[in-house]
């Protein structure tokens, strides 16, 4: 039986985006019409679709449709959630993890909505500071807690590949609000529990 891949992108953005990408291998020397790189533009033009699918995706819409009441005041931990996303200078990938606390002020959300919230900026051309800023400021206005952290971790290959060619590097940013801000027994807390391992 025949394996069918069930895939569903704009038929006219991917042939628009394919003719640029079949020029662009040209203009790179390629012979396009050689059996490796035929359908190859169609290729990147699903892949790019597939990597910038954020632009599509609502932070606040996610996180309010699984936000619950609730009078829990402690600190609510998501770490190491995987991230990939495109640098905006050189559309190479960058990965790694980020680590998301706060700090519930009548509401809380679904955990599964963080992690969906970090896909939904990563997957767009991005910078890492910009990244984590729009995720802190997304669970900020949306479920208005008492603090929100959020560390991102990630390996840049516009870093590893290209330039400087320093494989081993890691960029970490992280922004902070309310609790996480002002208290630094409760930033440290927080810095703690993403270093250790529980479990």
């Amino acid at each position: 039986m025949a394996y069918t891949k069930i895939e569903q992108y704009d038929e006219e953005t991917t042939q628009s985006i394919a003719k640029h990408y079949k020029e662009i291998l040209r203009l790179l020397g390629e012979d396009t019409s050689r059996e490796g790189l035929m359908l190859t533009p169609v290729r990147i033009a699903r892949s790019v679709q597939f990597l910038t699918q954020g632009y599509e995706m609502d932070g606040p819409s996610i996180l309010n449709s699984a936000k619950f009441k609730e009078e829990y005041q402690q600190m609510v931990l998501v770490k190491d959630i995987e991230l990939y996303s495109l640098c905006e200078h050189h559309m190479l990938p960058f990965y790694g993890k980020a680590h998301i606390a706060y700090i519930p002020n009548g509401y809380i959300t679904g955990l599964s909505k963080i992690a969906r919230v970090v896909d939904a900026y990563a997957r767009r051309l991005q910078v890492q500071e910009r990244l984590t800023v729009q995720i802190r400021d997304c669970i900020q206005d949306t479920l208005n807690p008492l603090g929100v952290a959020v560390v991102i971790e990630a390996s840049h290959m516009c870093m590893q590949i290209r330039g400087v060619q320093k494989q081993n590097s890691v960029t970490t940013t992280s922004a902070f609000t309310g609790a996480f801000l002002k208290d630094i027994r409760t930033r440290e807390e927080f810095m703690h529990l993403i270093g250790v391992t529980l479990h």
